[in-house]
């Protein structure tokens, strides 16, 4: 009776060893592949290179790519093709995956071939501008005092100012915007960890934290995307 030949190569064990070799290396190079695959598009899905605008137009998040392509294949945005100022054009998604990928674009790959990444879609059925303050930190500090120092007045260059603790933290003052203030880097090593009176030093107004405000103003372009430059300051 003959034997069975899980194979399928006849009787002979060097072929068969031969194959189930070739066929492992095949499979291990195809999983590499895959492997590799799999981290260069997660890479670009998972980074924040999406302007997300409301229905008029205006800008109010960043996004990934990732979640991008799922609000517009549900159809709860829409993509903008971009060609310039002068051509700028709403997209849905079924003609967003038959698009040309162009030299600037980043791309992911599909099953169906490569899909270009938008740099701007619009959330087609939210209309508002949320308002936040500004994260805390020495830029938003600087800018909330006007690039002076909180004690004397001067006007300082970005360089020579410090963020300064009026209550130290040595003795219990808390990184906020009530505590913190810009002062020139002079100035706050005189200061040290005393409290301003201690030092011989008055404050020139009260630190508060500043007014929310829409976040259209707060939203940068730290990539430097060009579409993204025709929709925010």
């Amino acid at each position: 009776m003959p034997g069975f030949d899980p194979d399928g190569l006849g009787a002979n064990p060097g072929e068969a060893a031969n194959h189930r070799r070739s066929t492992k290396s095949k499979h291990l190079t195809s999983r590499n592949a895959e492997a590799v695959c799999k981290h260069f598009m997660s890479d670009i899905l998972n980074k924040t290179i999406v302007l997300v605008l409301n229905r008029n137009w205006q800008a109010i998040n960043i996004r990934t790519p990732q979640e991008a392509f799922c609000q517009m294949a549900t159809n709860v945005a829409t993509g903008l093709d971009i060609e310039g100022e002068n051509h700028i054009r709403p997209v849905t998604w079924e003609e967003w995956i038959t698009l040309p990928v162009r030299e600037q674009d980043e791309s992911v790959q599909t099953v169906r071939g490569r899909v270009r990444v938008p740099a701007v879609i619009v959330a087609v059925n939210f209309a508002r501008v949320p308002k936040k303050r500004p994260k805390l930190c020495a830029r938003a500090i600087r800018e909330r005092d006007g690039n002076r120092c909180q004690y004397t007045g001067q006007l300082l260059k970005p360089e020579d100012g410090s963020l300064d603790h009026v209550v130290p933290r040595s003795r219990g003052g808390q990184d906020a915007w009530e505590n913190l203030v810009w002062a020139s880097k002079r100035i706050n090593q005189l200061k040290a960890d005393r409290l301003p009176h201690e030092a011989g030093l008055r404050l020139l107004s009260v630190p508060r934290a500043p007014r929310e405000v829409p976040v259209t103003v707060l939203i940068r372009n730290p990539n430097d995307i060009p579409e993204w430059k025709l929709f925010l300051r």
